[in-house]
């Protein structure tokens, strides 16, 4: 009986360490800073553990860059109304959250961190929206 239970016990701690180990902070992996880009939506992935939104954006010189967004699973999404149509394919999009330190074209929506829909001014995700709570600052300029 008590054999039974020490093995109970340290399998269910090897777990809540796999658990522990799979989730990573991102602590010192982003700007704090807060950027805007303005793109085109290329695809919506609603994955786990993150899901990711791909656009372009054009650059001042005209290079088209291709970017990717990192934001909350796709369980969280679906609790606010997303879908895989809530962004397709040809939508214009303002993307705003931290900058990876790396440079890279990548960028990350868990915090400070709004996308916005300017042809229909739309706020569509600010982070926190999940938990009842959301950034304020305001908007950007619609075309509306």
């Amino acid at each position: 009986m008590i054999r039974s239970i020490i093995v109970s016990v340290g399998v269910l701690l090897a777990m809540l360490c796999v658990i522990a180990r799979a989730h990573h902070g991102d602590a010192g992996r982003y700007d704090e800073a807060i950027i805007t880009l303005t793109g085109t939506v290329i695809a919506l992935q609603l994955i786990n553990p993150h899901s990711i939104l791909i656009f372009d954006v054009e650059s001042q010189d005209g290079e088209v860059v291709r970017w990717q967004a990192e934001f909350s699973n796709a369980a969280s999404l679906a609790r606010i109304g997303w879908t895989t149509q809530t962004l397709k394919s040809g939508d214009e999009v303002v993307v705003a959250g931290r900058h990876v330190k790396s440079g890279a074209p990548y960028i990350n929506l868990s915090e400070r961190a709004r996308i916005f829909k300017p042809e229909t001014c739309e706020d569509i995700y600010r982070s926190g929206m999940i938990f009842g709570e959301a950034p304020d600052y305001p908007a950007p300029a619609c075309s509306m």
